[in-house]
């Protein structure tokens, strides 16, 4: 990683890479509710909670908080309130706490990558096939993660189920 980026930082990147991954999957699967879809949501959620607790080690220049921070303590409100929602079977509100928080995490990636003097635009500019690397591994190791949750699911079904 270049000199810029503290382990904090890194951390906060990788576990927004795989919330964005994660959430991605669970979203565009047909099929909701069932052990797979837990297991992916279990995955999502951790890695949001990592991004949120972890943006408000990281400042801006001046020391400061900005928009973000503000957008982290909304997403962990609507996550902390999705999980309740699907605790107590109300599954439309679970829907559209963890949808919402989904989407303010894409705005937020957005947000970032608008910025050109922010870590992950410069890596583009500057090392790109750094960059490219660490996406290919996150997509790789998520992908198998998914990928083994499925076989582990389909060899746990008893012989005749669908």
């Amino acid at each position: 990683m270049p000199s810029s980026w503290t382990v904090l930082i890194a951390v906060h990147a990788v576990a927004a890479s795989y919330a964005l991954i994660f959430g991605a999957v669970n979203l565009l699967r047909r099929t909701k509710g069932g052990s797979l879809h837990r297991i992916v949501g279990r995955i999502w959620v951790v890695a949001m909670y990592i991004v949120v607790l972890t943006s408000f080690g990281i400042r801006t220049i001046d020391g400061g908080f900005n928009w973000l921070h503000a957008l982290s303590a909304l997403t962990f409100c609507t996550l902390t309130a999705g999980l309740w929602a699907v605790r107590t079977g109300n599954i439309r509100a679970h829907r559209s706490f963890m949808t919402g928080s989904y989407f303010g995490l894409i705005g937020a990636f957005v947000g970032v990558l608008a910025v050109p003097s922010r870590r992950i635009p410069q890596l583009a500019i500057h090392e790109l096939p750094l960059l490219g690397l660490l996406i290919l591994v996150l997509l790789g190791t998520a992908a198998m993660t998914v990928l083994g949750l499925a076989r582990l699911r389909k060899a746990q079904r008893p012989l005749g189920a669908g």
